[in-house]
């Protein structure tokens, strides 16, 4: 299942084309481009998981967590994952709504690409989870890059929950932004 985005960065002149970023699944066979992104200390600063230490937590993470998983996909450049994107829906009362989560690669930061996965993700899961009347994304305060990502995506910044999420030992500010099925039609 390959996604394409059509979109431009507008960055002409930059070292690579960023125009064709695709999702597809994350496969085992991915393991050794996720292991450049999954062992950067950089990268997982604001995720709940530590950098992985080794190929086989890769590869169980993503035989236990990615495969089962029913909405995680990896970004790609040139097909080969340089990161990846989820969406978690609710269950029960709050079956409306779903979690975005992402995370890329540091050598790709700053490039728009997440930017281009998010809208992405946004023009396919409202058509696939029809169900699904919000997509919702938690930021923590300190990370600005990733709250600038959203708002370039079309989310809303609808406060600041205080104190809502503990991550690696400390209790967090987190930002929450929405975006409605409804806004993304517009």
């Amino acid at each position: 299942m390959k996604r394409s985005s059509g979109l431009s960065n507008g960055r002409e002149g930059s070292e690579a084309d960023f125009s064709m970023i695709t999702l597809r699944p994350l496969e085992l066979s991915d393991i050794d481009d996720f292991m450049v992104w999954a062992t950067d200390e950089k990268v997982p600063r604001f995720c709940t998981w530590e950098p992985y230490a080794s190929k086989e937590e890769g590869l169980n993470f993503i035989k236990n967590v990615v495969l089962p998983h029913p909405w995680f996909m990896a970004i790609c450049l040139e097909n080969r994952p340089i990161g990846a994107i989820s969406v978690t829906s609710n269950s029960g009362t709050s079956r409306c709504r779903g979690e975005l989560g992402y995370v890329l690669g540091s050598r790709y930061w700053g490039k728009g690409i997440v930017t281009q996965a998010v809208k992405l993700v946004a023009d396919i899961i409202f058509k696939e989870w029809t169900h699904l009347e919000r997509l919702e994304a938690l930021v923590d305060v300190e990370n600005v890059a990733s709250q600038r990502v959203l708002e370039k995506a079309g989310f809303q910044r609808e406060g600041v929950l205080r104190k809502y999420f503990i991550l690696k030992g400390r209790s967090r500010d987190m930002v929450m932004f929405g975006l409605l099925s409804t806004d993304w039609q517009t």
